[in-house]
């Protein structure tokens, strides 16, 4: 058996002091989803809590992020195809300012629901930073995936996510 060194109880302590920190830094697959109430384009308040039971993707987006325009028009396809199984997919757009969002939604309209999170309290509950984020939750209310950015061909695995918690 060996003895712990003060150099093994320093890297020891730094790798915990590492995990808990990562750990910190992102939504956690596993966990519940925190809680969000907030408002659409027309002020109509929206939330999390009122779609309990469907599996719900929360896709945070910004106006100024060209990979959120590019994969707008493929989350709008799968929120249309899934919808009757009992999916929900709810944008929640992070810019300061209301009109800059009116706008992109003018020229790139979509059928999902848009909430507006100006102070970007929502973002920051879901420890998220990089647009676009994309937060899969189970029927449970159980984060189950957790995505941040986005290439073409990322909208597959959405899809394999959303079709099995679907089935479950």
């Amino acid at each position: 058996m060996r003895t712990a060194t003060p150099r093994r109880l320093l890297i020891c302590a730094f790798t915990l002091w590492l995990a808990g920190t990562l750990a910190a830094s992102g939504a956690e697959t596993g966990g519940a989803a925190p809680a969000f109430s907030l408002s659409d384009l027309l002020g109509k308040p929206g939330s999390l809590s009122q779609y309990k039971g469907q599996v719900v993707m929360v896709n945070f987006w910004a106006t100024w992020c060209g990979p959120c325009q590019q994969e707008m028009p493929l989350l709008d396809q799968m929120y249309k195809k899934y919808k009757p199984a009992g999916f929900v997919l709810l944008g929640v757009n992070v810019d300061k300012e209301a009109p800059a969002v009116k706008d992109l939604l003018a020229r790139k309209p979509v059928s999902f629901p848009v909430l507006l999170d100006p102070t970007n309290a929502v973002s920051k509950a879901y420890h998220l930073d990089e647009m676009p984020s994309s937060v899969i939750i189970d029927r449970k209310g159980t984060i189950r995936y957790l995505h941040r950015g986005f290439k073409p061909g990322d909208e597959n695995e959405y899809q394999d996510r959303i079709r099995q918690l679907i089935r479950e």
